[in-house]
């Protein structure tokens, strides 16, 4: 794995740190990196490294009040190989999706919310 310094991270703020980890380990292919939960873990795929912070957490405080409730639109995105392959596994472990699978010029895409609400969106680009 490459040092933290070489990754690119993107912090969520989670209801729930070891169900945060859980989510993303299980189903999307992260490994866990640093976990001191209830406050803090990290967890890595590829380049990507998510820190996911509970309310205990420095990142969790630091968050103006006006600005701590739930979360916008913004999100990570997951390349995928084959979506309907993804869609069908994901779906078959229970989860649920934020939106329907939509499909443009660019590719296909679909988003996925964590336990806390975080949107992670799915995409297969467009074969050339």
């Amino acid at each position: 794995m490459a040092s933290p310094s070489e990754l690119v991270s993107v912090r969520y703020l989670v209801d729930d740190v070891d169900e945060a980890v859980a989510f993303y380990t299980t189903h999307l292919g992260f490994t866990v990196h640093t976990n001191v939960a209830p406050a803090f873990a990290d967890v890595v795929r590829g380049s990507l490294r998510l820190l996911l912070s509970g309310s205990a957490s420095s990142g969790a405080r630091a968050t103006p009040p006006d600005r701590s409730g739930s979360p916008g639109r913004n999100r990570i995105n997951l390349p995928v190989d084959d979506i309907e392959a993804e869609v069908e596994r994901l779906a078959a472990a229970g989860l649920s999706f934020a939106s329907d699978l939509v499909s443009g010029p660019g590719g296909s895409q679909i988003l996925l919310a964590d336990p806390s609400g975080n949107l992670v969106e799915l995409f297969q680009p467009r074969s050339t």
